[in-house]
């Protein structure tokens, strides 16, 4: 068989191989995918997005490790984000090779239409964060060439926290850790001290969350104590969706629980300081590792930006120490 680029397909551990694909993104360029290989199977994880290059360069990865799509057993997704799932639906639909996701990705998907928008509660939920024109930009925002015609639907099989799936001379072990995704799943591999991470735990980067077609109420919540899970959990090797593969699932998450943590802190001061809106709040704050404005954001991440504060203070709200006045726009008092 020919092998035109050759360490395509890097050896983790025993029957593992990280394959790195490049993404259509102009600011996250490349995913992690993962093939599980023994004499009788093949099971990839987190295929990465249905585009001519991605695929090309998986084909050949597949090729090094002398097997072909049509090898392939299933597909394991973390979540339904087009980087992680629309290659396995069209290989689903060309290969007839099943696909597993976690049974809380079903919201996103029995909702998804884009008749009504790219991101319909987005939209509504920067109205109630006070940044009625930044919901106005989303609200006009249409696909890019790359995101067109990508297919997207449910899998063959839906997983629950605590499956058990065999395959590749391997037990997969399935853990729902909701927060980024109301139903982003992490696969353990017992005994090898391994787990594919997807967007839960990432080694550089503070996963964005409620960033999905029907976020839960309040998606931190949720987080924080899956946060709390993996930290109290088993030392693994993290197997990340983007990112070297260099940190340990406890150490990465005790160091986003810090992280969180801080940021509660600085914004329920911000509210004792007078500030009651998200979008106000999200103003005064910087982003990115580069210490941005909210104004110099191009109009997505100024709207996960503001998304993410007003996670953190519905989360404060659950907890006692803010209160929540609904109206138009919502807004937080000390407590």
């Amino acid at each position: 068989m020919t092998r035109s680029h050759p360490n395509l397909a890097e050896a983790v551990t025993s029957g593992v191989f990280r394959i790195p694909l490049p993404l259509p993104l102009p600011d996250l360029t490349e995913i992690n995918s993962y093939a599980l290989v023994d004499d009788d199977s093949l099971i990839l994880v987190d295929p990465g997005w249905r585009e001519e290059t991605s695929e090309a360069i998986l084909v050949d990865a597949l090729a090094e490790l002398d097997r072909t799509p049509a090898d392939v057993s299933g597909m394991l997704i973390t979540h339904s984000h087009w980087d992680h799932y629309t290659l396995a639906m069209d290989w689903q639909q060309r290969y007839s090779i099943p696909v597993h996701l976690g049974h809380d990705e079903h919201h996103t998907i029995d909702a998804f239409d884009l008749n009504d928008g790219l991101h319909p509660q987005q939209v509504r939920l920067l109205r109630l964060a006070g940044a009625p024109e930044l919901a106005d930009t989303i609200d006009r925002l249409e696909l890019d060439d790359y995101e067109k015609d990508l297919r997207f639907g449910p899998p063959d099989h839906w997983l629950d926290h605590g499956q058990v799936l065999t395959g590749a001379d391997q037990r997969i072990e399935v853990h729902a850790t909701p927060g980024h995704t109301r139903g982003h799943v992490v696969y353990d591999l017992p005994g090898t001290g391994v787990t594919f991470t997807g967007d839960h735990l990432l080694p550089r980067i503070t996963p964005s969350i409620g960033f999905e077609r029907t976020p839960e109420p309040s998606p931190l919540t949720s987080y924080l104590g899956s946060l709390r899970a993996s930290a109290e959990g088993p030392s693994h090797r993290m197997l990340p969706a983007h990112g070297a593969l260099t940190a340990r699932t406890d150490v990465r998450a005790r160091e986003l629980l810090a992280h969180h943590d801080e940021r509660l802190t600085a914004i329920h001061d911000a509210v004792a300081a007078g500030a009651s809106t998200a979008a106000g709040i999200a103003g005064g704050m910087v982003w990115t590792r580069r210490n941005r404005a909210l104004s110099e954001l191009s109009p997505v991440h100024a709207m996960t930006a503001i998304l993410e504060v007003r996670a953190h203070l519905v989360h404060l709200a659950t907890q006692g120490r803010l209160t929540m006045t609904t109206g138009e726009v919502e807004s937080f008092h000390t407590s």
